[in-house]
């Protein structure tokens, strides 16, 4: 089981707090650090000092770091055109040395498109169907050649399909809760798909409709790696779990039931549930930023058991 660090950096974080995440993450031996693409804040935080952008904070991260992996869950397609996208992720995996990982989504959160002045289409999930097209259709189109697409909401012609990343393939991801659409995107263009805060059962399910829709697409169903995104909230003991519960405004039996929370031992066992039913990465939602030592607390004491 890879264990990787997601952060919510729209709820309140400064590059520095992100760039200290990062480090500690890396330092600690976790496999990736991921954040969200978000420019408002949710819920009552004030989200002070405001938000930073995800591929932004990635092309700086790409250049203090060394060795962990660096990506994002997930770039709302609304925000980016697929070409200046592809050539976004392209060049911060060169900079990176071949570490980056594209989350791509079809974008959700209306009001901070608002907030923004961005557009917000109706046609958001046909959209991201033609952005998967063109971002990967560009990476893979050789050097000397070029690539045109003629999409009902994008047109690219005779694109000299540059720069290319470092990888020979940039990991995408593709995740939701969706029966019929999201599988078969998935199917079709992932390298991995993550089911994001859902139970055992809900995620053994699409965990099945997204083997089956790739298979549909001629490939095998462990072409795809699969992986949950959970809230965590470890503590030595009850004491400590309830004040890091109440660090991010949670209740710790709420955050048992929907999360990975308590001591080392009930995490361990509930990634271990996950594990049973096909899951091989986990991306531990941190929403306590300063909180370093939690980090180090899952590292010395969940992840060896479950690597």
């Amino acid at each position: 089981m890879d264990l990787r660090v997601f952060t919510e950096p729209q709820q309140g974080a400064t590059y520095e707090t992100l760039l200290r995440v990062a480090k500690a993450a890396e330092e600690l031996h976790y496999g990736a650090f991921f954040r969200s693409d978000h420019y408002l804040r949710m819920g009552s935080v004030d989200g002070l000092p405001g938000p930073t952008d995800a591929w932004v904070t990635l092309a700086g991260l790409a250049r203090e770091t060394k060795r962990i992996r660096l990506g994002t869950l997930m770039t709302a397609g609304t925000f980016r055109l697929p070409g200046v996208l592809a050539i976004q992720v392209a060049q911060i995996d060169q900079m990176s040395g071949g570490r980056v990982e594209l989350g791509l989504g079809a974008g959700w959160f209306e009001e901070e498109h608002k907030a923004y002045g961005i557009p917000f289409p109706k046609e958001k999930f046909a959209r991201l169907e033609e952005q998967l097209a063109i971002v990967t259709g560009l990476w893979a189109t050789e050097v000397g050649e070029t690539f045109s697409y003629e999409g009902t909401y994008y047109q690219l012609t005779d694109s000299p399909a540059l720069p290319k990343p470092a990888q020979a393939k940039v990991p995408v991801l593709i995740g939701g809760h969706g029966a019929t659409r999201t599988p078969r995107l998935a199917g079709q263009y992932a390298d991995e798909f993550n089911m994001p805060f859902a139970g055992i059962e809900d995620t053994e399910r699409q965990f099945g409709r997204v083997r089956k829709a790739a298979e549909a697409a001629g490939r095998k169903g462990d072409d795809l790696v699969y992986s949950n995104a959970m809230v965590v909230c470890v503590g030595k003991d009850d004491a400590e779990v309830a004040r890091r519960a109440a660090a991010i405004g949670r209740e710790v039996d709420e955050l048992k039931a929907n999360g990975l929370a308590g001591s080392p031992a009930e995490v361990v066992d509930k990634i271990g549930r996950y594990q049973a039913i096909g899951s091989q990465r986990i991306y531990l939602q941190i929403l306590d930023l300063d909180d370093l030592d939690h980090l180090e607390l899952i590292s010395a004491q969940v992840m060896p058991q479950v690597r």
